[in-house]
C-alpha cells in the first residue's frame, strides 16, 4: 500500500503540469532544508535559507527548461542549457563563503561544495527525477555527518599539521626555530605576520611533521609551555 502510494507520487512528480511543478518545488525545498539544517547546527556561513533558495532556484531553472521544450517543440531549445548555467553560475555563492583568516586558515570550502551539490540536486528535483534527488540527498548527508567524523579523527591523529604561534618579539621566533631543529620533527611553509593579541607580538604559521602518529597533542603542549610563546593553537 505504502509502496503504491510512493510510486504514484514519484510518477506524478516526473510528469508535467501544475501538480508536478508543485511537487518538484516542494521536493527541492525539503532537500534544501535538510542540508541547510545540518550546516546550521554547525554554525556555518550558509544555513537553511541559503540552501533552500539555491535548491529552489536550480529546480526552477530545469522546470523552465522543460516548459520551453514542451511549449515550443519545434524550436531548437536545449533543455540542458539553463542547468549548465546554474552549475557554473552558483560558484559565485561558493566563493562568497570561502575566506582566509588572519592566521592563513582557509574556511568555507565544505560549505561552498555543499552549495554547489545542493544546486545540482535541485536540478534533479526540477526535472522530476525523484529517485536521483533522494539518493543524492542521502549521500550528501552521509558526507556531512559520517565522513566529517572520519575526517576529524584523521586530522586529530595526523603526523602533519599546521600551527599558529604568537611570540613577544622576533627574538622568540629565532629561539623557537633553534628548538625545532633540536626536536624530533620537521617543519615547512613558515610565514611571519603581526600578532592578533598585541601589536608588538610576532605571529608565525607553519606546517609541522612528526615521525609518528598520536604525538601531536604532546608536541603542541610542549610548544605552549615555552616561555617565549604567548599563544599557540592548531589551525
Amino acid at each position: 500500500m505504502l509502496g503504491s502510494f510512493f510510486g504514484q507520487l514519484f510518477e506524478a512528480t516526473a510528469g508535467w503540469g501544475v501538480e508536478a511543478v508543485f511537487l518538484r518545488l516542494l521536493l527541492a525545498t525539503i532537500v534544501g532544508t535538510i542540508i541547510g539544517l545540518e550546516r546550521e547546527f554547525k554554525n556555518k556561513g550558509a544555513g537553511i535559507k541559503t540552501h533552500v533558495l539555491v535548491c529552489i532556484g536550480a529546480a526552477m531553472s530545469m522546470i523552465v527548461s522543460q516548459y520551453v521544450y514542451m511549449q515550443f517543440p519545434g524550436s531548437a531549445a536545449d533543455m540542458n542549457r539553463l542547468g549548465a548555467g546554474v552549475i557554473s553560475g552558483v560558484g559565485f555563492l561558493g566563493v562568497g563563503t570561502i575566506i582566509v583568516t588572519g592566521k592563513n586558515e582557509v574556511r568555507g570550502l565544505t560549505t561552498a561544495a555543499g552549495l554547489w551539490a545542493c544546486a545540482c540536486i535541485g536540478l534533479a528535483a526540477g526535472i522530476g527525477y525523484v529517485e536521483g534527488t533522494l539518493l543524492a540527498l542521502v549521500f550528501v548527508l552521509l558526507t556531512f555527518i559520517v565522513l566529517s567524523r572520519i575526517d576529524s579523527y584523521l586530522h586529530r591523529i595526523s603526523k602533519t599539521f599546521d600551527l599558529y604561534i604568537e611570540f613577544e618579539g622576533r627574538s622568540g621566533v629565532k629561539e623557537f626555530i633553534k628548538k625545532l631543529h633540536l626536536w624530533d620533527c620537521s617543519y615547512s611553509n613558515l610565514q611571519l605576520s603581526k600578532g592578533e593579541a598585541d601589536c608588538r607580538d610576532v605571529a608565525v604559521t607553519l606546517s609541522v611533521s612528526l615521525p609518528s602518529i598520536n604525538r601531536k597533542d604532546a608536541f603542541i603542549e610542549a610548544v605552549q609551555s615555552l616561555d617565549i610563546v604567548s599563544f599557540c593553537e592548531e589551525i
